[in-house]
C-alpha cells in the first residue's frame, strides 16, 4: 500500500481544541462555541469541506493549464448537510471569473466528479483504528 498523506493530532488543555500535524503544517480544529469549543480553529467537517474544494481546485487548475483555458480566478464554494434520515449530502459550485463555453463548463463539471477526494468520499475508506499505549 502506497501512503498518501499523514496527519497527528493531539487534544489540548482547552476543551476540544486539538493541534493538528500535517509533514511541515501545524493547523488548529475546534468546534465553536455553540458546541462547547472555543472556536479556535476550523471544526473538523470545515476541514472536510476544504480538502474536498482544494482537490477541485488544483485539479481543475491543472486540467485548464493543459487545455490553455482561461479560468480567470476560480472559486468553489462547499455546504455540507445531514438529512432527516441522517444521510450526507455536500453541495459544491463552481465559479469562474473568464467566461466558458458550455462544453468547457460541462467538461471542468466532469473532471470535478473524479478528483482523488471526490473518489475517496465516493467511495469511502476503511479506517483501522488501534489503541497504542504511550
Amino acid at each position: 500500500m502506497k501512503t498518501i498523506a499523514t496527519a497527528t493530532t493531539q487534544t489540548s488543555n482547552v476543551h476540544y481544541k486539538t493541534s493538528i500535524q500535517m509533514g511541515d503544517f501545524a493547523l488548529i480544529a475546534d468546534e465553536p462555541v455553540h458546541a462547547g469549543g472555543q472556536n479556535a480553529g476550523p471544526a473538523p467537517y470545515d476541514y472536510l469541506l476544504a480538502g474536498l474544494g482544494a482537490c477541485t481546485s488544483i485539479t481543475l487548475q491543472m486540467y485548464a493549464e493543459r487545455k490553455g483555458w482561461n479560468l480567470g480566478e476560480l472559486t468553489i464554494e462547499l455546504n455540507l448537510q445531514k438529512d432527516s434520515e441522517g444521510n450526507t449530502h455536500i453541495e459544491r459550485v463552481l465559479h469562474t471569473t473568464e467566461i466558458l463555453s458550455t462544453e468547457q463548463q460541462k467538461k471542468l463539471l466532469d473532471i470535478a466528479g473524479k478528483t482523488p477526494v471526490t473518489k475517496t468520499l465516493l467511495q469511502g475508506a476503511s479506517i483501522n483504528t488501534q489503541y497504542a499505549n504511550s
